[in-house]
């Protein structure tokens, strides 16, 4: 359709094949976008973003989310790239080291907590400030941040990530509303199925709760695919006045109590033994 002709952006988060920011540059590519490409230094030595880089003809630029000084170079060295001003950036970060290291909610170690709200949602907000500072952004730009229903409602194992990712969408309305209101830019978070990724899998229980989801969702869980078109709808000029919203691509998840599935399954379960 080439929904993003004549549009550039750069996709923080891409990892390997699995990762949803992995497929947005892919989508974003074939409908007609220009891109760069940026993750850690050691992600980007240890996963594959390069190859990506190389598939896509384009360029990753090694840089930590969380240093002010590194994005500054991030957002000067994608404009030398693309030739301008940028029209959309995805923000696919998140990393918890207390769920990585099994540590319980009520026993957090702060240190990575600190950590974990810095790299998962301030870098959301220090990458919107070195983009407005710098004047980066096109008017009616977009970006988008990744989240997950966990920030409104408790999820066993997901612990401070779900805090990081109730900041994030705060962070979300509140630079959506400066930044709407001096740059007409649009600042939206997607709220996804949960779904299996590298950066998911130290999930404790992952893999039961995207079954769970799947039988409780009318449509079944959204595939990362799906995340990505949906957030390429977004990067597009078809949705310009929506800004400051925590937008569900979930397949119905989170308006439902209970779906039939769910419900046959739990009766069953609880149906008294027969004698034969």
């Amino acid at each position: 359709m080439k929904l993003l002709e004549g549009k550039k952006g750069i996709i923080f988060g891409a990892l390997d094949e699995q990762s949803i920011a992995w497929i947005t540059a892919i989508r974003a590519v074939e409908e007609g976008a220009e891109i760069v490409l940026s993750n850690t230094a050691m992600a980007v030595r240890m996963g594959k973003v390069t190859e990506l880089a190389k598939q896509l003809n384009t360029e990753v630029i090694p840089a930590d989310a969380t240093d002010v000084k590194d994005l500054e170079k991030v957002f000067e060295k994608a404009q030398e790239i693309l030739g301008g001003k940028l029209d959309f950036v995805l923000h696919s970060i998140g990393m918890s080291p207390n769920v990585r290291k099994g540590k319980p909610y009520d026993d957090l170690n702060y240190t990575f907590m600190n950590q974990t709200l810095d790299i998962s949602a301030l870098s959301f907000h220090k990458m919107m400030h070195v983009a407005k500072k710098m004047d980066a952004i096109n008017e009616w730009g977009s970006i988008v941040g990744l989240t997950y229903i966990a920030a409104q409602r408790i999820y066993a194992g997901y612990d401070d990530m779900a805090d990081a990712k109730s900041l994030l969408e705060s962070i979300a309305r509140s630079f959506g509303y400066v930044y709407g209101r001096d740059k007409n830019v649009r600042v939206n978070t997607i709220s996804q199925s949960p779904t299996v990724t590298k950066a998911g899998s130290g999930v404790k229980g992952l893999t039961q709760l995207a079954d769970f989801a799947a039988k409780m969702s009318p449509l079944g869980n959204a595939s990362a695919e799906d995340c990505a078109n949906y957030a390429l709808t977004l990067f597009s000029d078809l949705t310009r006045k929506i800004t400051m919203q925590n937008l569900f691509n979930d397949g119905g998840f989170s308006s439902m109590g209970m779906s039939d599935i769910v419900s046959d399954e739990i009766l069953a379960e609880m149906k008294p033994e027969t004698d034969n």
